[in-house]
């Protein structure tokens, strides 16, 4: 299928906040050449940077920055969830992160409707050691939320 006929209802749709957004770690690997189209965006929960050098996201009611990213090939779900240590079939504690579909937003606050993002639980977040990032941005390469969304 050509991408120019590909229907929105058949795209995948993913929150990325971490490792995964433009310019950071694991977006050449996992995302570039597979992308099909990429907002910025933001969704509502906590973000808490990890010692090993990655983010988690709980639910909760503050603003996660990032980006709704959207995928033609389906079979994405099944890398990201490798990468993200996630396993449907397992119970919610026995995954690193858990995968489910939260509302998007533009930064204008409007919504762009419903993605897969992945979440990790607040009891893991302390094991773990997360601190909470204020502000809703992370950046493993020193991106700023300006200069990423400006990407």
């Amino acid at each position: 299928m050509a991408e120019s006929n590909i229907k929105f209802s058949d795209l995948v749709r993913v929150f990325v906040y971490g490792t995964l957004k433009p310019g950071e770690a694991n977006y050449k690997r996992y995302c570039a050449g597979k992308v099909v189209d990429f907002k910025k965006a933001f969704v509502q929960g906590k973000l808490f940077a990890l010692p090993m050098g990655y983010p988690a996201m709980t639910l909760g009611n503050s603003q996660v920055h990032g980006y709704l990213l959207s995928f033609s090939n389906p079979r994405i779900l099944n890398e990201l969830d490798m990468l993200e240590d996630y396993q449907p079939n397992r119970q919610l504690p026995e995954n690193l992160y858990n995968r489910q579909i939260i509302e998007v937003y533009e930064p204008q606050s409007l919504s762009l409707g419903w993605a897969w993002v992945y979440l990790m639980t607040l009891d893991r977040v302390d094991q773990l050691g997360g601190f909470l990032q204020p502000d809703g941005w992370w950046s493993g390469c020193g991106l700023t939320a300006k200069y990423s969304y400006d990407l």
